[in-house]
C-alpha cells in the first residue's frame, strides 16, 4: 500500500528521498512527503498529489544526509496535506504503513496528558504515544510504545535528539534495508533499493533497526545484537521500468512468457522423461504423499489462480481442494485434519489476510506450502515450504504476469503430486510437462493479435456493464478476466458460470451489452454454446473465445467477434486465453483515458487488513 523510504548517507538526502518515492509511486497514494535534519532541525515538506508536486515545493537550502519519505494512500482521515505524512509531535517525526486498530482509546489517554492531535490520522497518535514515552532512550520507548499498539505497522522514526539516525521497526507490514557506498537506506519495497544495492535484508517483526550513514544496527528490543539474513536480488533495476512500453501494465503483459519460463525452468528435470522436481525448493515428496485434502488461500487475483488450481487439482489428483478467501478464512472457524495441506498464494508474500490465514493453519499445526514473488517475505518466511514464482518485479497495480506465473506453479505442483501418489505414470506426466513447457510459446502467439484486441476494445470503450461468463476452468478464468476489467476500466463487471444465467443472470442482459463468453474446454463445449446463444438472442454483443480445433464445431455465428486459441489439450487454454483478457483490460482503459497502472482507491500490495 504506502510507501516508505529513509536514507542516511552522503548524497542530498531530499533528491535521494523523492527518487525513492517516486520509485514506490506504483503502490498507490494520494499525497506524500518528506522530513530531513538540517542545520535548523526537522524540516517537514507535504503536498497533496503526486511525488512531482512535492517536488516542485521543496526549498533549495533544505541540505540534509539524512531523512525519510512516504507516500499515503488514506485509511484514516480525508487526503488533506496535514494528514499527509510525515508526522511530529515533540522531539518524534514518523512515518507509517499499516493500521494502528486502538488508536482512538490511545487518542483518549494521551489528551489527558495534554497532547492533542492535528490531524485525523492514527499514525499521529502512534507519534504522540512514542513522545509521551521517550526520555532519551530509543529502546526503551519503542518496548513500551509495542505493548501498546494494536494493529499493523512499519515505522521510520527520526528523534530531534538523535541527529541523523532513523529507527526502524515494524510489525506486520513489510521493511527493507541494505548499506551501499552512498549510505543506508530503508524501504517498503526493494525496488526502491536497486539503486543502491542487490543485497539486503528484511527487518524481523519487532526487531530494532538503527539507521546511520555507514551501517544499520539490528537489535532486538532489548538491545541484543541480531544479525540478519542477507538477500540477493537476480534482477537489475531496468527489470523495473518500462523499457519503451506506455505503461508497466503492457510490458508486464509482454514479460509473461519469460516470466513463465523463470517459474518452470529451475523445477523441471530432463531424463528419459521430463518431470517436475522441488529438491532445489526444499520441497520433500513426503509432503505429497501424505496429503489428502488441500486449502487455498487467497485474495483478489492470487484467489482466482488458485480456483483455477482447485479444478486442475480435483480433476487430475481426485482429492477435495477447497478455495477460500484469506480475508473470511481465519473468522469462519475452518475444519483442518492432520493430513491437509494449506496453500497460501500471494505476489508480494505480505498480503496482510492470506498471511493471517497461514499464521493461523501454524496455529493448527498443519502443514503449510506459499507460491510468492518477493524473496524474503513474511508469508515466505513463516511457510513451512515456499515455491518462488521468479516472476520478477510487478509494477501496474493490475496483476498480469505475477497471476500466469502462479498459475504455472499450480500446474508444477499438481504434476508432481500426481507423480508422487501415483496417480500419473512417468510417461503421463512427462507429457503434460512437454504441453506446460510450451504455453509461454503460445502466450506469445496470442500477443500478436493485440492489434485486433485494441480495435475491439474501442467498442467496449462507452460500456457501462459487462459480463464475462464460461464453464470449468473457464469460469475459474472468467473471474480473472472480470476483476482486471473492473479494476482499471471502472465497468462494472461480472463472471458468472454459463449454467447459471438461467437462474437470475439473463434478466442483466439487455441489447447491446457486451459478453465476453470463454468456451475452450470440449467436455463442456456444446453446452457453452447453447448459453452464448441464450446471451445472443437476448441482444447481447458476444466476443467469443475458442480454440482452433473446435471452431468447426460451429454450427452458426453466434458472436460479433472471435478470438481463436491454439489447438492443444484443454487444460492449457487458460495460459492462451488470459493474453486476451489482459490485453482488452488494458485497451479498453486506455480509450477511456485512465490511469492504467495506478487505478482509483487500489494499491499493489494490500499490507493491512
Amino acid at each position: 500500500m504506502c510507501g516508505i523510504i529513509g536514507f542516511c548517507g552522503y548524497l542530498d538526502a531530499k533528491e535521494e528521498l523523492i527518487e525513492g518515492l517516486s520509485e514506490l509511486e506504483y503502490r498507490g497514494y494520494d499525497s506524500a512527503g518528506i522530513a530531513c535534519f538540517t542545520k535548523e532541525g526537522i524540516r517537514i515538506v507535504k503536498a497533496v498529489g503526486k511525488v512531482e508536486g512535492l517536488r516542485n515545493k521543496l526549498p533549495v537550502n533544505m541540505e540534509s544526509g539524512c531523512g525519510i519519505g512516504h507516500t499515503r494512500w488514506a485509511t484514516h482521515g480525508e487526503v488533506s496535506e496535514v494528514n499527509a505524512h510525515p508526522h511530529q509531535c515533540g522531539r518524534v517525526t514518523l512515518i507509517h504503513n499499516g493500521i494502528i486498530e486502538n488508536y482512538h482509546e490511545l487518542e483518549k489517554e494521551l489528551e489527558k496528558t495534554g497532547r492533542s492531535p492535528k490531524s485525523k490520522t492514527d499514525t499521529e497518535i502512534a507519534a504522540m504515544l512514542l513522545d509521551s514515552l521517550y526520555t532519551g532512550d530509543v529502546l526503551e520507548a519503542l518496548r513500551e510504545a509495542v505493548k501498546r499498539l494494536d494493529g499493523a505497522y512499519a515505522f521510520c522514526i527520526m528523534f530531534s535528539d538523535k541527529p541523523d539516525e532513523i529507527y526502524c521497526i515494524r510489525k506486520g507490514s513489510p521493511l527493507v534495508c541494505c548499506v551501499s557506498q552512498d549510505g543506508s537506506v530503508v524501504a517498503s519495497d526493494m525496488v526502491a533499493l536497486l539503486r543502491y544495492s542487490k543485497e539486503y535484508f528484511v527487518l524481523p517483526e519487532f526487531m530494532v533497526a538503527k539507521v546511520t550513514k555507514k551501517t544499520i544496527l539490528v537489535t532486538d528490543l532489548e538491545g541484543n545484537l541480531i544479525t540478519p539474513n542477507i538477500l540477493s536480488v537476480h534482477w537489475d533495476m531496468s527489470a523495473a521500468k518500462k523499457n519503451g512500453f506506455k505503461h508497466y501494465m503492457l510490458k508486464e503483459i509482454h514479460e509473461q512468457p519469460e516470466a513463465i519460463a523463470r517459474t518452470l525452468a529451475p523445477r523441471i528435470k530432463k531424463d528419459k522423461y521430463m518431470l517436475p522436481d522441488f529438491s532445489k525448493d526444499g520441497i520433500d515428496d513426503a509432503v505429497f504423499a501424505h496429503t489428502t485434502r488441500i486449502i487455498v488461500a487467497a485474495c483478489g487475483t492470487a484467489m482466482h489462480a488458485g480456483m483455477l488450481g482447485k479444478i486442475l487439482m480435483e480433476r487430475i489428483l481426485r482429492i477435495p481442494v477447497s478455495v477460500e478467501i484469506a480475508s473470511e478464512f481465519r473468522y469462519s472457524d475452518p475444519i483442518f485434519t492432520e493430513d491437509t495441506l494449506v496453500i497460501v498464494v500471494s505476489q508480494s508474500g505480505e498480503t496482510a489476510d492470506t498471511l493471517a490465514a497461514l499464521r493461523l493453519a501454524k496455529e493448527k499445526g498443519i502443514k503449510t506450502l506459499s507460491i510468492v514473488n518477493v524473496k524474503g517475505s513474511s508469508i515466505a518466511r513463516e511457510s513451512d515450504y515456499v515455491l518462488y514464482t521468479h516472476a520478477g518485479p510487478e509494477i501496474a497495480v493490475a496483476s498480469t504476469k505475477a497471476y500466469t506465473a502462479q498459475l504455472a506453479a499450480f500446474y508444477l505442483l499438481t504434476f508432481r503430486f500426481a507423480y508422487v501418489t501415483g496417480r500419473l505414470n512417468e510417461k503421463e506426466v512427462s507429457d503434460y510437462m512437454e504441453e506446460l513447457s510450451k504455453t509461454g510459446m503460445l502466450m506469445e502467439q496470442m500477443l500478436d493479435q493485440k492489434d485486433r484486441v485494441r480495435e475491439l476494445s474501442k467498442r467496449l470503450t462507452p460500456a457501462r456493464d459487462l459480463f464475462f461468463i464460461g464453464r470449468s476452468l473457464d469460469y475459474a478464468l472468467s473471474c480473472e478476466g472480470s476483476i482486471k476489467l473492473k479494476e482499471i476500466t471502472y465497468i462494472h463487471s461480472e463472471a458468472y458460470a454459463a449454467g447459471e444465467l438461467k437462474h437470475g443472470t439473463l434478466s442483466l442482459i439487455t441489447g447491446g451489452v457486451p459478453v465476453i463468453a470463454l468456451a475452450t474446454q470440449g467436455d463442456v463445449f456444446s453446452k457453452m454454446i447453447s448459453n452464448v446463444k441464450e446471451v445472443r438472442a437476448r441482444g447481447a454483443m458476444v466476443i467469443l473465445l475458442i480454440k482452433e480445433d473446435n471452431q468447426t464445431l460451429l454450427e452458426e455465428e453466434i458472436f460479433d467477434e472471435k478470438f481463436l486459441l491454439p489447438a492443444g489439450n484443454d487444460l492449457f487454454a487458460p495460459f492462451s486465453a488470459i493474453v486476451i483478457l489482459q490485453l482488452l483490460a488494458y485497451y479498453t482503459s486506455c480509450y477511456r483515458g485512465l490511469d492504467v497502472d495506478q487505478p482509483r482507491n487500489l494499491a499493489k500490495s494490500v499490507t493491512v487488513e
